[in-house]
């Protein structure tokens, strides 16, 4: 399977809609994500991806053989950690087990250490979500710790697991 990352395109909205739909995937976002979510969702995101300040969201649409599957990005953080970034990102079920998001993990942090001044990526998803430890594992994330009782998701005070790659050059 071709996996690769694109710029969103405002067509992309009935995908993600379709994506995001799905509880299971809900599940292990963060709250504040429409449920159900609509295409207009879909184009009310992408419209602020694409209007972000350039050098400070670096946000992709995840393709796997031309098919939209997933949503990436990396936010640049402020003040002292101006060159850190945050990484989220989702997969529809169907490509979950496939590798599809570990590669765009690799592809998006390549990007922003090749055209920034990023020099620490660093993501948390949750503690539970053993699937995207994996992924990050997998893209040479090192574990730096659990962050314990940090979240409240669905009713359940949870942990999360915080991950970075650094710049090496």
């Amino acid at each position: 399977m071709r996996v690769s990352i694109r710029p969103w395109q405002l067509s992309d909205a009935t995908d993600i809609a379709a994506i995001i739909n799905n509880k299971k995937v809900q599940d292990n976002l963060r709250d504040g994500i429409a449920y159900p979510y609509s295409v207009k969702d879909g184009e009310d995101f992408i419209a602020s991806m694409l209007n972000a300040e350039e050098g400070t969201v670096f946000a992709f649409a995840i393709t796997a053989d031309g098919r939209v599957a997933g949503s990436i990005g990396a936010f640049r953080q402020t003040n002292i950690h101006s060159r850190t970034a945050e990484m989220g990102y989702y997969i529809g079920e169907g490509y979950w087990g496939m590798g599809v998001c570990t590669k765009a993990v690799k592809l998006v942090c390549r990007h922003v250490f090749e055209n920034s001044d990023i020099i620490r990526i660093y993501a948390e998803p949750f503690a539970c979500n053993a699937a995207s430890c994996r992924v990050l594992e997998k893209a040479g994330f090192q574990y730096e710790g659990t962050l314990r009782s940090n979240a409240v998701k669905n009713g359940h005070i949870i942990d999360m697991r915080m991950y970075s790659i650094i710049k090496t050059d």
